[in-house]
């Protein structure tokens, strides 16, 4: 029984592609989902796994033909299903396996158990093994932790699912790998295989440059028409291949002036102090931030804008309830849930501060997810308080409170990240007394909360010592006008001089 391979659906308005490459050839023995050809459209490039374990049959597409939608590709005989050839070769293979089997015979019984990258979250497709905590030849329990990813904004750790021996380390630490990737390989039997013999760095070896790959077709003709050579183009294809896309982007690149270089070149060091330096790699959380707020920056039309607020009347409230507020609720009243509330408050009376910009449209929202900026060993995050508007001050404490924990930890999901519609930074905690906070995109306003710090203030013609504290509302200006940031801004310095405003809904 043969299965027939076809193009699967391109995309929208893509009606055909071209054959890039076969990575198997007729008689190979394929399993379920395993990649069979790339193929190649006007946009994208996409790999055609196979449908059925068993043997590769017949090529109908061979590299370089332009097939439709649905057509077929390749046939595969299934698992079971042998052909004569195959039947032909059955003896002498038996043979030869009857052979292997006595010199296996000390092999370990039993299927070997792949350890795989687990899921993510939403967007994230690849991730860097930080750490391995186990090395081969060790021996691991059940759900016992293996290795720890990192990716662009969480740590992810990874146990065993069986125990056994970790015969084979496929990722080394500092490799980055897609998500659903093979990390490394468990033998339930206890014993060692061969393979965990060779050295787990030959999984981390470089790709090929592609110098001995053959192009796809379609970018060769490309190449030719535009006057360019191998060397100019960058292959993001299977080991290095030049794809039409690499190409049509090498053409784009020529022709539009070259960018103005990210940073300055590094000043040369001399040999003395060079010997003193510590060169540590970003990790991939501190490169995705440095990334967006860069792009916030270049894409943001971002302006600040200042205030200034007693905290009098909320340091009075609080004194007098925090006891009561700790003992009813089982948290401690911090300044957090004052200014969450506050800002909830003046954000109903100017809602394009907590709006966004997609395409030509702004996206106003009727809710408030708060984002609450945390500083963690390994950076800055942004959990993000769904709902805040509807919470109660001892919900807003309890959520940051967790929140933080859990980020400090390190434990946070992609989810509990995700969503944020307007976001807190505090500063104070560090002694700030002043500073423009940069916009959480595609978010188009951010609170700078500072130091609380004692000044001498005009109140009714005289001189008194009042804590204040400087507030910096950083905005998108396509998005808010100046009027609308100083209201807000203005909205929160009143409700938190006189907090009674918040019950009132003043």
């Amino acid at each position: 029984m043969s299965t027939e391979v076809r193009v699967p659906t391109l995309g929208e308005s893509v009606t055909e592609a071209t054959v890039a490459t076969w990575f198997k050839k007729p008689g190979d023995t394929v399993a379920v989902d395993e990649m069979l050809c790339e193929l190649e459209t006007d946009k994208v490039t996409v790999e055609v796994p196979s449908p059925v374990a068993g043997k590769l049959a017949e090529i109908v597409a061979a590299e370089g033909d332009t097939v439709g939608v649905d057509a077929l590709l390749a046939s595969i005989a299934e698992a079971g299903a042998a052909g004569p050839e195959e039947t032909k070769a059955k003896a002498s293979v038996a043979k030869s396996e009857a052979t292997a089997s006595s010199d296996d015979a000390d092999a370990p019984s039993g299927d070997a158990v792949d350890v795989m990258v687990p899921t993510l979250g939403e967007s994230v497709t690849e991730a860097t093994v930080s750490t391995w905590f186990k090395k081969v030849g060790d021996t691991v329990a059940q759900d016992e932790m293996l290795c720890e990813l990192e990716t662009d904004k969480v740590s992810v750790e990874v146990p065993a699912p069986a125990a056994g021996v970790l015969t084979e380390i496929l990722a080394p630490e500092g490799s980055t790998v897609e998500a659903s990737a093979k990390l490394a390989i468990l033998s339930p039997s206890g014993t060692a295989t061969a393979s965990a013999a060779a050295p787990a760095a030959a999984a981390s070896e470089p790709k090929s440059s592609g110098k001995d790959v053959e192009n796809a077709p379609s970018a060769n003709k490309i190449m030719a028409e535009k006057g360019l050579s191998a060397d100019q183009v960058a292959g993001t294809g299977r080991d290095g291949r030049i794809m039409k896309a690499d190409v049509l982007k090498a053409v784009t690149s020529a022709a539009a002036p070259a960018p103005a270089p990210a940073a300055a070149p590094r000043a040369p060091v001399a040999a003395e102090d060079a010997s003193r330096e510590e060169r540590v790699k970003m990790t991939r959380l501190r490169q995705t931030i440095a990334r967006r707020l860069k792009e916030a920056q270049n894409t943001a039309a971002m302006l600040t804008t200042y205030n200034e607020v007693d905290m009098t009347e909320v340091m009075a409230l609080r004194n007098q309830y925090k006891d009561m507020f700790e003992k009813k609720h089982g948290v401690r009243l911090g300044f957090m849930s004052f200014f969450t509330k506050a800002c909830c408050h003046a954000l109903k009376e100017v809602p394009e501060v907590n709006a966004e910009i997609d395409g030509t449209d702004i996206v106003y929202k009727n809710f408030v997810h708060m984002g609450v900026a945390a500083g963690t060993p390994t950076g800055l995050v942004v959990p993000v308080i769904r709902d805040a508007d509807q919470m109660s001050f001892a919900e807003i404490e309890k959520a940051i409170s967790e929140k933080g924990k859990r980020a400090r930890d390190g434990k946070l999901s992609m989810a509990e990240m995700q969503g944020g519609t307007f976001t807190i930074s505090n500063g104070g905690v560090y002694g700030s007394l002043m500073s423009s906070p940069i916009l959480n995109p595609p978010q188009s306003g951010i609170l700078g909360m500072h130091k609380i710090q004692d000044r001498p203030m005009v109140i009714n013609g005289e001189i008194k010592i009042r804590p204040m504290m400087y507030l910096a509302l950083s905005y998108d200006h396509r998005v808010v006008d100046g009027k609308g940031a100083v209201t807000f801004l203005v909205r929160v310095k009143e409700a938190l001089e006189d907090p009674r405003r918040l019950l009132m809904d003043l």
